[in-house]
């Protein structure tokens, strides 16, 4: 009844909030379900048609698997088990053709690569979508391309050259880490820092230098410092205070029991205010079941 959420810090990617009121089991798996079930579309299958790199094409297939996709999973539906050709619902198609050959106008003096050649650096920016079927007409504004348009995938020569074609589908962490959609996700408790008596000058001092910057607050009470718990959020818990004998018996440190904060970081794929809203869902999910698997039990 007590559960809340607050929003404390929201960037581009990366989102941090307080879960308050919640049993350390309902944490722990609205984590993992952060890092394991949340779906997202990754590289799945590499069809190989010329690759005259120095990369094998298993390691090439492998790298092109863990580059994170910028389409939304919500659009699509899971590939049938076994099903080799994919189709506009389930699969995105992408194509990597690049060639390196040198530079005619290149300075004989020269040894820089990045004067002397022409792509000989592969990156994710080379990767096109292919519309599969209808895909042009389901998704007229959709922009499917690489999170990220500066990862680099291989360095060619002059003749070197790759061609592959890539089928994406949609999968989850549990299957395999390319799906996880976070880069972390984790959570810990709330700090709870607590002086049993009053620390005053040069011992007040020395205790704002135990703690991080910002956890002990010193202020100026009748010409006298004076040490107070400014922020114990910022406490990393290094218990740097214990190594003084002065110190060690005024502090009392503990953590608030049903207060966590989480920390949740995309990898691109979604914002995090959206991975996080999905988690919930699939954990709403879990417990319907559970309650119609119960509801289904016979009862003598």
């Amino acid at each position: 009844q007590a559960f809340r959420v607050d929003i404390i810090r929201e960037e581009e990617g990366a989102l941090e909030f307080d879960m308050v009121g919640i049993d350390a089991a309902i944490a722990n798996a609205f984590r993992r379900i952060l890092l394991a079930e949340v779906p997202t579309m990754a590289v799945e299958k590499v069809f190989v048609y010329n690759n005259t790199s120095i990369v094998q094409d298993e390691i090439l297939a492998h790298r092109l698997g863990l580059i994170p996709i910028r389409a939304d999973p919500r659009l699509f539906e899971y590939r049938n088990q076994g099903d080799e050709e994919g189709t506009e619902i389930d699969t995105l198609q992408f194509q990597l053709k690049i060639k390196c050959s040198r530079n005619p106008q290149a300075a004989k003096e020269s040894s820089d690569p990045n004067e002397l050649y022409f792509n000989h650096k592969v990156y994710s920016k080379h990767m096109t979508w292919v519309p599969l079927g209808n895909q042009t007409e389901l998704f007229p504004d959709a922009d499917f391309r690489p999170v990220h348009d500066d990862i680099l995938i291989a360095l060619l020569r002059p003749g070197q050259e790759i061609d592959v074609l890539m089928h994406c589908v949609k999968g989850i962490g549990k299957d395999h880490a390319k799906f996880s959609p976070v880069a972390t996700a984790s959570y810990r408790l709330l700090p709870d820092i607590t002086l049993l008596q009053p620390v005053e000058d040069e011992a007040a001092e020395v205790l704002q230098k135990c703690f991080s910057p910002g956890v002990i607050e010193i202020q100026n009470i009748k010409g006298k410092k004076v040490a107070r718990v400014a922020n114990a959020r910022l406490d990393t818990f290094s218990r740097e205070v214990f190594r003084h004998e002065g110190l060690k018996n005024l502090v009392r440190l503990a953590r608030v029991r049903n207060h966590y904060i989480f920390s949740v970081e995309s990898t691109g794929i979604l914002p995090p205010d959206v991975l996080v809203s999905e988690a919930i869902k699939i954990l709403m999910g879990k417990c319907q079941r559970f309650l119609n698997e119960l509801d289904s039990v016979p009862t003598e």
